[in-house]
């Protein structure tokens, strides 16, 4: 089965009921980050997403791994 990547980010909707089922602290947690960073709540989430499963990542652009998956497959 292949998959299919895009370069996509999540809408604020999504991120909205994301958001929405997090424990308070985790809520507060984002919204006090994402002041820090001068950042809306969905880079910030996007951003602990990628650098999750990229290091070196600062966005699902960023992220390595569906290049990685891609290696893998070969």
């Amino acid at each position: 089965m292949n998959q299919t990547f895009t370069t996509q980010h999540m809408t604020p909707e999504a991120i909205s009921l994301l958001v929405n089922d997090l424990p308070d602290y985790i809520k507060a947690a984002l919204l006090k980050k994402s002041a820090e960073l001068e950042c809306s709540l969905e880079a910030t989430i996007e951003m602990a997403i990628s650098s999750f499963l990229d290091e070196e990542a600062l966005s699902f652009e960023d992220c390595l791994l569906a290049q990685r998956l891609k290696e893998r497959e070969r």
